[in-house]
């Protein structure tokens, strides 16, 4: 059930046993005080509280950096093609973003449809719930035309009101993951970005692509099965920010009958997934060797809303990355990454009230991440 509290001046407080602060912090029976959608005060716990999550482990609300709030199976079980009613799509992409903020998530960045832009703006606006959403609303690609046509196509992506650019250097893993992009029109796409002011994202499973994004001062690569430690090291050291994904390979696999037959989604392309699995593994445990900047993004798509909290537990289990490690790059190196640092992404005074509590201790039991049980986003409590 919904419960939406409408932050007011009126304090709220909230008593705690446990707070993983999201910059590696443990505090110890405290007290968060919001006011306004703020958090005003964290001070000793003591005196009555409107929520007890004694018990539980609080959070900053998480932070997802790649997902896709418009994708989804039709009525027929199948991934949808863009043939339906608008009114029809924008529907399931309200319900993709509810039940990402019911899964704990109370920042995405969706890279990006059109869809986003609307649906962000009523977010915003307090008409329908949902998390933040940053978009691209739309991406460039090889296909977009030389480097002035693409110079052209971000000004627009950026006066339509896009608040990152997303380009794909890359093709898709189904399809071997090789370059497409050339060097020359990664760099305009991330120049002309960084001009605007823009951040951006790049789709790079090979070494080619990633090298030129990184080169290029993009600001995150994304994906990255086929990176080698050159590459890695390359990363590490211009701060470039690395998001692997893990859900998205498992959701594909999971429901291989709702994609299968659909553009690249064939046999071949199931089983480059399939042999990308372990790949993603090995990269993950190089990339944290290297010292790379990992901040947790899903890739989310028609399945994966609402189950975005698994990310967290692959990236544990499989990918052998601490569970204080996985939180942050999920809370405050996440909103680094998207310049949201000194708004979400940490409990501490002066930040936004973006809260998020599990049953259990995520430290000793990762999988705890799927029992969410409390949302708090800008002072207003979705799930209680």
């Amino acid at each position: 059930m919904l419960v939406a509290v409408v932050a007011s001046a009126q304090s709220i407080t909230i008593k705690t046993s446990t707070i993983l602060d999201g910059k590696g912090g443990i505090l110890r029976n405290k007290m968060i005080v919001v006011e306004g959608g703020r958090i005003v005060r964290v001070r000793d716990a003591r005196g009555a509280a409107t929520y007890d999550l004694t018990g539980m482990t609080v959070m900053p609300g998480w932070i997802d950096t790649h997902v896709h709030l418009g994708w989804h199976f039709n009525k027929e079980g199948r991934l949808e093609q863009g043939k339906e009613a608008p009114e029809q799509a924008a529907l399931y992409a309200e319900g993709n973003a509810y039940a990402t903020l019911m899964g704990g998530f109370t920042t995405v960045q969706s890279v990006g449809s059109a869809i986003d832009g609307d649906l962000r703006d009523l977010i915003n606006a307090g008409v329908i719930p949902g998390p933040r959403i940053l978009t691209s609303l739309r991406a460039v690609t090889e296909n977009t035309g030389d480097p002035e046509k693409i110079r052209a196509y971000v000004r627009k992506m950026k006066e339509d009101g896009a608040d990152v650019i997303k380009l794909f250097a890359t093709a898709s893993i189904r399809d071997g993951g090789k370059q497409t992009m050339t060097d020359e029109q990664v760099l305009a796409t991330c120049s002309e970005a960084k001009a605007l002011g823009l951040r951006s994202v790049v789709h790079a499973h090979a070494p080619g692509g990633a090298r030129a994004a990184v080169m290029a001062g993009c600001t995150s690569v994304e994906h990255g099965a086929l990176l080698d430690d050159a590459t890695l090291q390359l990363i590490a050291e211009h701060g470039t920010y690395f998001d692997p994904n893990f859900l998205v390979l498992h959701n594909y696999l999971d429901n291989k009958p709702k994609f299968l037959g659909i553009g690249n989604y064939t046999e071949e392309g199931f089983a480059y997934m399939e042999k990308a699995v372990p790949m993603m593994a090995d990269v993950m445990r190089r990339a944290m060797a290297h010292h790379v900047k990992i901040v947790l993004g899903t890739d989310a798509v028609a399945g994966a809303h609402g189950r975005n909290a698994e990310e967290f537990i692959y990236r544990v289990k499989d990918g052998g990355q601490p569970a204080m490690d996985a939180i942050i790059s999920g809370t405050s190196l996440a909103a680094e990454a998207l310049r949201l640092q000194d708004k979400v992404g940490t409990i501490a005074e002066g930040m936004e009230a973006d809260i998020v509590a599990v049953a259990g201790n995520p430290l000793e039991d990762i999988t705890v991440v799927r029992k969410v049980g409390f949302v708090m986003k800008g002072g207003r409590v979705y799930k209680n």
